[in-house]
């Protein structure tokens, strides 16, 4: 993919054609595992095609729906109840009229529900995650960010500076070293730094309570992506915040709806009405974006009052279950997994080619996940990211195990005869 985001040429249309040429030589040999669409709900098994238009059935880890709330009879009544009221759009910006009685409802739990004084919407959690940034840093700031930030982080600073200081993954120490360096020669200017409650190619989650201290020591501002954890991690759904006693503490918090919450749409909680305010007419995809619909303003928040339910920590509960179950029986099966139990469950692959081989026979094996490959993960690291839901069944987690193996036992064996010498390949042709 790297290899064609810079193509030279005057034509902008015409210079693009190498990276379809490359893109249809993967379909053509059932090696391009990207844009599905599903023919149902993303329910634990599902019926899904490749865009090619060939027909999948399987045992789904492939979608960001942690608890199972996009399919919950409580979400989809709520939804029906709001469209005949409201209809299906909000029609405005949040700035104009695009709010709704629904979504000022919803920005007020979201900041109960952080510890947090206030937080604003935003149409979706990349818009949130790239606004944060752009509308509050201006060029003269600088921004801090952990080296594996998600990209709406990464776009949103390159958009708002050239000034941008990458540190380690998780490495508070590093984190100071490029701190101390920007305030030796700059008190003048704002500093950003910028990490995520929960990594979702590794798993892992940063010092987050050090990390704010460094920010109150080089008077800078802390921000914390929580899309993969809130509300499906820790024993009230506050995630990592939560787990690290923070809630209330942190600068800016800024999330998705999109995986935990069954609908689309992403939140910024602040700390006061000012910053507030200042996101809703300086921060361009909420200012020139159309509002959240009012049924999803409606579901999320009726999601928020299953989180914080009895029946939530028990869907929690389910999911983490399920998710060390899985783990358990990878490892068993000979596989390793990165980083700590979430619903984010990465299985090593290593090499490109291994894993495109044994992606292109996920299908006939009737297992649907999502292959990472260089550039969202370093050269050499490519892997299968299965994504945990609360209704996976003892025996789905089974079956993909078994079916991931399969593919895998059969695409390594490919690997070893392509890598042979030369020689050898001409005698077992």
């Amino acid at each position: 993919m790297r290899d064609f985001r810079y193509p030279r040429g005057t034509g902008l249309q015409d210079r693009i054609e190498g990276f379809y040429k490359w893109q249809n030589l993967r379909r053509n040999q059932g090696l391009w595992p990207f844009s599905r669409s599903t023919d149902e709900g993303p329910s634990t098994v599902c019926a899904a095609r490749d865009d090619s238009g060939q027909k999948i059935h399987g045992v789904n880890f492939a979608s960001q729906d942690y608890l199972s709330l996009s399919s919950h009879p409580e979400i989809k009544k709520v939804a029906q109840q709001v469209i005949e009221v409201f209809g299906v759009h909000s029609a405005g910006s949040a700035a104009l009229v695009g709010n709704t009685s629904h979504s000022v409802l919803l920005e007020r739990k979201i900041a109960e529900f952080c510890g947090m004084p206030e937080a604003i919407l935003f149409p979706t959690g990349w818009a949130a995650g790239y606004g944060v940034i752009k509308g509050l840093v201006r060029s003269g700031d600088h921004i801090v960010m952990d080296a594996l930030a998600h990209t709406c982080l990464q776009e949103g600073a390159n958009a708002a500076t050239k000034n941008i200081y990458l540190f380690r993954h998780n490495q508070v120490a590093e984190c100071r070293k490029w701190l101390e360096k920007i305030r030796a020669k700059d008190v003048e200017n704002g500093i950003m730094v910028v990490t995520e409650g929960l990594f979702s190619m590794d798993s892992d989650t940063p010092d987050i309570v050090g990390l704010q201290e460094l920010c109150h020591e080089f008077n800078a501002t802390l921000v914390v992506d929580v899309a993969h954890d809130m509300g499906c991690l820790g024993e009230d759904g506050r995630g990592h915040i939560g787990m690290q006693g923070m809630l209330g503490k942190v600068d800016l918090i800024m999330g998705s709806f999109s995986k935990t919450f069954g609908s689309n749409g992403g939140f910024v909680a602040c700390r006061n009405r000012e910053v507030k305010e200042y996101l809703r007419f300086y921060s361009p995809p909420c200012t020139f974006s159309n509002a959240l619909s009012p049924m999803q303003a409606a579901t999320v928040l009726k999601a928020f009052e299953i989180i914080e339910s009895d029946e939530g920590r028990q869907l929690r509960e389910k999911m983490m279950a399920n998710i060390l179950s899985l783990r358990a029986q990878l490892v068993e099966a000979g596989f390793e997994v990165y980083g700590d139990p979430s619903a984010i469950v990465c299985v090593k692959m290593g090499s490109e080619a291994l894993a495109r081989l044994v992606a292109r026979r996920l299908p006939e094996q009737g297992l649907i996940a999502n292959l990472v490959e260089f550039p969202a993960v370093p050269k050499g690291q490519a892997r299968f990211r299965m994504q945990v839901m609360a209704n996976h069944t003892p025996q789905n987690i089974a079956d993909a195990v078994a079916r991931l193996k399969a593919a895998y036992d059969q695409g390594f064996a490919e690997f070893e005869w392509m890598n042979q010498e030369p020689e050898a390949l001409q005698a077992t042709a």
